[in-house]
């Protein structure tokens, strides 16, 4: 053995060539003993959260700025705690390890009941529990621990889902040999033939056309395929679009960026470009409630549909074929044709008043019709935008964004509060870049203690607050306003002091009090929390438009 060398230290090893730098968490005394090996390590440095859910969400934002996460939690009570945020970043492809530290070998033998438990004795309840929402998960022994570790990561890490490992106490001490090779996650291979038979079918569609669009979403962004869509989409100056869940995987200042498609509620532009082409390419969609309403206008008869793994062309299924290869060959494809497609009519993008809706006076009440806008201006190349599911997201979601932006949203799993801590995720995953975190007080009041983590980790975000007082988008969800959406009510410019630090508070109840504070942001010394106060009543005009008619989520509709 290597002098010191542990199984934990081996762990240690293999996340940090994952490019895991930060680990979140809470201890707890089934932990403790291998943290020592973690705030002893050369590459990793540990991030204590104020509850395990919080550090779940943490490892989900850090991972989608950074491409993987790793959390630490205690057995039972600590790893139940952190399930939901593990759940959302299998719901929305995040690689996250969920490290759960456990009871020692002796103490499992000696039939005592332990704490943590349920007290009969199986201690794989909650490792069953996992497996739901892991692609891979192992009980580690002495024996078995290090094959298992490499095991689980690089399933991970190439199925872009969370893995688990159940790590007893005496397994993590367990003297091992460190990696005698890096840790390789080989990407899937497409098949020859599957590749040239979806060439050939992709072929005979394309000349069939008469006018193309691209609509593409998240998982363009999780499987690493935002070059190659790019090309796709220069190659033949193809009109384009994303979801909301994919909001900033293609370059929105680019003039064939149509917009967020969100179905019906969309613009008439973006219908032009996704519903009306002839053929639709599409890359990495998943269609939700959340994000197009109860349906969506594309036609699978006239789709390319591109996922991770494997195309649909109608009912023909080409498999395996990775992403990457499919949009390489479809740009081969457009570039070699020798034509051009017929551009279908699309209407000019909208020019938005930046002063202010004129019907309701600038100088009234800020409104979400005058926020959106202005909070688009301020944006600039390579910030790291998060924005979290109510009006927050509906609002975002009309936004232009500058180039090389990242947007992180959580419109799917769709758990309220999620951002806040996936803030602190982002901002040590880029220390460098600006990070703007867009949500409602609601919202906030889940997971406003990692506040004090943010300020404790010397983070700097921008956080613009949407104060309404209430479950704003419950209102317009459901119709009308319920008592069971009113909130406390929080003096939220005192919250950083009383979390041990300081930061810039400035509050905008109007237009030009907003424009004035957004005025004085561009390059914050340090953190900012910035309410904009807003009438309950008022909501996004996207949001307006998808509850018009009919629930932009699941649930009865309004008008049945």
């Amino acid at each position: 053995m290597s002098g010191d060398f542990t199984v934990g230290d081996y762990l240690l090893t293999r996340l940090a060539e994952l490019g895991i730098r930060h680990l979140f968490g809470v201890p707890g005394d089934y932990t403790m003993a291998f943290l020592d090996h973690v705030v002893a390590h050369d590459r990793i440095r540990w991030v204590g959260n104020a509850n395990e859910l919080n550090a779940a969400y943490a490892a989900d934002g850090y991972a989608r700025v950074r491409g993987a996460g790793a959390l630490v939690t205690t057995y039972g009570v600590g790893e139940l705690s952190a399930i939901n945020g593990i759940a959302g970043a299998y719901a929305e492809y995040v690689p996250v390890i969920h490290i759960v530290g456990g009871p020692s070998t002796a103490a499992r033998q000696s039939g005592v009941l332990l704490h943590h438990t349920l007290g009969d004795g199986d201690d794989r309840h909650f490792l069953r529990a996992h497996a739901e929402v892991t692609v891979a998960q192992a009980y580690l022994t002495a024996g078995n621990a290090l094959a298992e570790i490499d095991r689980v990561l690089v399933t991970s890490r190439r199925e872009r889902r969370p893995g688990y490992l159940l790590l007893p106490a005496d397994v993590a001490a367990t003297p091992a040999e460190p990696p005698d090779r890096p840790l390789s996650v080989p990407e899937p291979e497409a098949s020859a033939r599957v590749l040239e038979r979806f060439t050939d079918a992709a072929r005979t569609e394309l000349a069939g056309a008469g006018t193309v669009g691209l609509l593409a979403d998240f998982l363009v962004d999780r499987f690493g395929a935002q070059a190659e869509v790019a090309e796709l989409v220069a190659a033949g100056q193809i009109p384009h679009a994303t979801l909301s869940m994919g909001k900033g995987v293609l370059d929105e200042s680019d003039p064939d960026f149509a917009g967020t498609y969100c179905g019906p509620a969309s613009t008439k532009r973006v219908l032009a470009a996704v519903e009306q082409a002839d053929l639709l390419l599409s890359v990495g969609v998943r269609f939700a409630d959340s994000t197009t309403g109860p349906g969506h206008g594309t036609d699978p008869g006239r789709t390319i549909d591109v996922q991770p793994f494997a195309t649909r062309i109608g009912d023909r299924l080409f498999a395996p074929l990775p992403m990457r290869d499919a949009v390489r060959a479809l740009t081969a494809l457009v570039a070699g044709s020798g034509r051009s497609w017929a551009r279908p009519d699309l209407p000019p993008a909208p020019d938005t008043d930046r002063t202010g809706d004129p019907a309701r006076g600038s100088t009234g009440g800020l409104r979400h019709a005058q926020l959106w806008p202005m909070v688009e201006e301020f944006l600039r190349p390579d910030d790291i935008v998060l924005a979290e599911l109510g009006t927050a997201l509906f609002g975002a979601q009309a936004m232009r964004l500058p180039t090389g932006t990242t947007f992180v949203g959580q419109p799917l799993w769709a758990s309220i509060g999620y951002t806040l801590p996936a803030t602190l995720g982002a901002q040590l995953a880029a220390p460098g870049r600006r990070a703007i975190l867009l949500i409602g007080d609601g919202s906030a009041l889940v997971t406003a203690q990692e506040i004090g983590t943010l300020l404790r980790e010397g983070c700097a975000p921008i956080v613009l607050l949407v104060n309404n007082g209430r479950y704003a988008i419950e209102n317009a969800l459901h119709g009308g306003e319920r008592s069971y959406n009113d909130i406390a009510r929080w003096n939220w410019s005192s919250l950083p002091a009383a979390m041990g630090g300081s930061a810039t508070t400035l509050r905008a109840s109007t237009a030009a009090e907003l424009r004035a504070a957004l005025g004085r942001l561009a390059d914050p010394a340090g953190p900012v929390l910035l309410e904009a106060v807003l009438p309950a009543s008022d909501v996004p005009d996207v949001l307006r438009a998808a509850t018009g008619s009919r629930a932009v989520v699941g649930g009865p509709d309004p008008a049945s």
